[in-house]
């Protein structure tokens, strides 16, 4: 049976027990008092007979079937009434699942919308509808993500097909060069192929979780990009205090690598300086990446962090371009460990990244 049908059921049958209950109470209460027979016998007073006093039985033989009329009619009554107000109280439930129904569909720019009502189905529209808004978000998000992941890994896969057939139509021309060139293509290929499936990785939120400092990440990556910096002339500076987390060591070595390449990266001075702090704020754990730089917009922020995203004002060499995921995957990461990723233009310029993690 529908709700709509339990509902009216439901009203019938309270209705039905009110109703008996009704004729038990006037049973108990009035009726057993009535006696069985009595008939009135004035004594030694001339006084006319004009009949006798009710009695049970004949009350009984008169009330009986007016009561069971009005039990029908309760019945009728009920259903009748029931039906109607169930509708009325589950029609925003026809409207919430005519809404799910087009979401399975496909369709996910539908949406409720109960302004005229404040009760719990009014809760649950709102929370339906705030739920449909967020699925539309990253549909659209995943769409865009793949739009441009086909388009990146495109180019360098085009690059590798006109080589070879510049080398097939061309043997007298050089190897050397073509094999540089498409290993070049190939390692280009290779990176996206990893960073995609990192950023992959960190959006499932699949992780390992582990004691790590990120204190000794930082040092670690500072060593190991120190060469990289040296050629730019750039300065890495690195100080904190011990800044322990729960988590993947692996995506969370990943996330301080993106951030100091890309400190480095856009650097846009000769003799710039790559900050790097670590330390603990209440119960987080706080790794801060800064550089030294030219100023930056606000309202270019917020774009940063999203795939495929490339700044177009900066400086940077043509082998280290990037394939514009690299803060990208640094917010799948800080998502999957419950952080929060922060980015704000630096006071002299450049940018600085702060992220807190739970501390572990």
């Amino acid at each position: 049976m529908s709700a709509r049908v339990k509902l009216t059921l439901s009203y019938a049958g309270f209705l039905m027990v009110a109703g008996v209950l009704l004729l038990a109470t006037v049973w108990v209460f009035l009726l057993r008092y009535v006696p069985d027979q009595a008939l009135l016998r004035p004594t030694g007073v001339d006084v006319p007979v004009d009949g006798v006093f009710p009695v049970r039985s004949e009350l009984l033989r008169t009330f009986a079937p007016r009561a069971a009329g009005v039990l029908v009619f309760l019945l009728v009554f009920g259903l009748a009434g029931g039906w109607f107000l169930a509708g009325r109280m589950l029609a925003p439930l026809t409207r919430i699942t005519d809404a799910a129904r087009r979401a399975g569909a496909g369709s996910l720019a539908h949406r409720i919308r109960l302004r005229d009502r404040r009760d719990e189905f009014r809760e649950l529209s709102d929370a339906f509808d705030a739920m449909l808004d967020q699925l539309e978000a990253h549909v659209a998000e995943q769409q865009r993500f793949a739009a441009n992941a086909s388009h990146e890994l495109r180019t360098p896969l085009a690059i590798s097909r006109t080589l070879l057939e510049v080398a097939r139509k061309d043997p007298e021309r050089g190897h050397d060069e073509v094999i540089e060139r498409l290993h070049a293509a190939n390692t280009r290929a290779i990176e996206l192929t990893e960073a995609l499936l990192v950023l992959g990785r960190g959006e499932r939120g699949v992780l390992t979780r582990d004691s790590v400092d990120l204190s000794l990440v930082a040092e670690e990556t500072a060593e190991t990009l120190l060469p990289w910096a040296e050629q730019r002339r750039i300065t890495l500076d690195v100080t904190g205090e011990a800044a322990p987390v729960a988590g993947d060591a692996e995506l969370l070595g990943r996330m301080v690598t993106n951030l100091v390449q890309n400190a480095i990266v856009h650097n846009l001075p000769v003799d710039g300086t790559v900050t790097i702090r670590t330390g603990r704020d209440g119960t987080a754990s706080v790794l801060r990446v800064a550089n030294t730089g030219g100023p930056l917009p606000a309202d270019v922020l917020p774009g940063l962090t999203e795939p495929f995203r490339r700044g177009t004002d900066r400086v940077r060499r043509e082998e280290h371009a990037g394939a514009g995921l690299g803060l990208a995957i640094v917010q799948s990461i800080v998502r999957a460990h419950d952080g929060t990723l922060e980015l704000a233009p630096g006071p002299a310029g450049g940018l600085v990244v702060t992220v807190r993690l739970p501390r572990g």
